[in-house]
């Protein structure tokens, strides 16, 4: 087993037991109600209610061990002791592609809370790793599965909301 963290904002820590508790108190219960109105339908061999209430249930249950799995190793990110004119874990990146022009903004996170549908990208991908330790007027260069892409960082402030 690893002992490396997983580094969480206040917001994805609470998101992440929130998302338990719905399993546990709620998702859970109802699972169980499933499985056991599929059972007094008689014979489990040839029951498919059954057997789709099992498989919810296993996926349930996977889900809810990774969710406690990852808040075991939370550590949550409160301080950030950088320049915050840097950008680190938590900042929030302006960024043109020097390609297209093209301006977006991307929150840097860990692995654990990147979603790209709201522009959270991990410290650990390549554009993330590139915009590491940076400033406002930096170009970096990215070597990403879809060719070389050069960005010019804009702006990078600190998160003072959480995530």
């Amino acid at each position: 087993m690893s002992d490396d963290y997983i580094y969480l904002s206040q917001g994805g820590f609470d998101r992440l037991k929130d998302e338990l508790h719905q399993f546990k108190t709620v998702n859970r219960p109802k699972v169980i109600a499933d499985i056991k109105r599929a059972r007094e339908l008689g014979d489990l061999s040839e029951n498919a209610e059954y057997h789709a209430a099992k498989e919810a249930q296993e996926h349930l249950e996977r889900k809810i061990g990774e969710l406690e799995f990852k808040l075991s190793r939370a550590q949550v990110v409160k301080d950030i002791r950088h320049d915050p004119d840097t950008a680190a874990l938590l900042s929030i990146v302006r960024v043109r592609d020097l390609d297209d022009g093209e301006e977006i903004t991307y929150q840097l996170v860990s692995d654990a809370e990147a979603d790209l549908v709201q522009d959270k990208i991990s410290v650990a991908s390549p554009v993330g790793k590139a915009m590491m330790g940076h400033r406002a007027g930096d170009q970096v260069n990215v070597e990403t599965p879809g060719g070389k892409t050069s960005y010019e960082i804009l702006e990078v402030r600190a998160d003072t909301e959480g995530i």
